[in-house]
C-alpha cells in the first residue's frame, strides 16, 4: 500500500437482474473458482425463495438482511507499553458491508439444508428478522466492544 496517496475507489458495475451494485459484490463473494454463473444461480435462487416465503421483493429482503447484519463498532488490538488492549473503533461503511456479506455467507454455508440456495435464503430471512448466525456474530462483536469501552481512550 502506498504511504501517501489513498488508492482510488473503483466503481463496481451493478448486477444483471436487479441493477444493484451491493448485490453484485455479494455475488462475487459467493463465487468460488471463478464460477460466476453458478454463484448468480445460487444468489438469485435464494432471493426467489425468500420472495415466495416472505411475500416481499427479494431485493428488499437482501437489503434489510444486510442492514441488520452490519456491525457498527469492532475491537482492534492496540499495544501500549508492553500490554495489548482491545480498543473499540468505529467501522468504515465499506468494511461494514463486506463484514456483513462475509458473515451471512459463512453462516449460510454452515447451515444444514439441501442446496446452497435454500441455506442462503434461510440465512437472509433470519438476518431480516434479526436472528441467525450473521446477526449473532454482529451482536458478539458489539458486546466485545461494549466490554472494552474503558480502553476507548487508546484510539489512534
Amino acid at each position: 500500500m502506498p504511504r501517501r496517496a489513498r488508492p482510488t475507489e473503483r466503481r463496481r458495475p451493478p448486477d444483471r437482474k436487479y441493477a444493484n451494485a451491493t448485490l453484485q459484490q455479494f455475488n462475487n463473494n459467493v463465487m468460488r473458482n471463478g464460477k460466476r454463473a453458478t454463484a448468480e444461480g445460487i444468489v438469485y435462487g435464494a432471493l426467489t425463495l425468500a420472495e415466495t416465503s416472505t411475500r416481499k421483493p427479494g431485493i428488499d429482503v437482501f437489503e434489510t438482511a444486510m442492514k441488520n447484519a452490519m456491525p457498527l463498532i469492532e475491537v482492534k488490538p492496540r499495544r501500549v507499553g508492553g500490554a495489548t488492549y482491545q480498543v473499540p473503533v468505529e467501522i468504515r461503511a465499506d468494511r461494514r458491508t463486506s463484514l456483513a456479506m462475509r458473515w451471512i455467507i459463512q453462516a449460510a454455508r454452515k447451515r444444514p439444508g439441501k442446496s446452497m440456495s435454500e441455506r442462503l435464503a434461510g440465512e437472509l430471512m433470519d438476518a431480516m428478522n434479526n436472528t441467525g448466525g450473521a446477526v449473532r456474530r454482529k451482536e458478539e462483536t458489539h458486546k466485545m466492544a461494549e466490554a472494552n469501552k474503558a480502553f476507548s481512550h487508546y484510539k489512534w
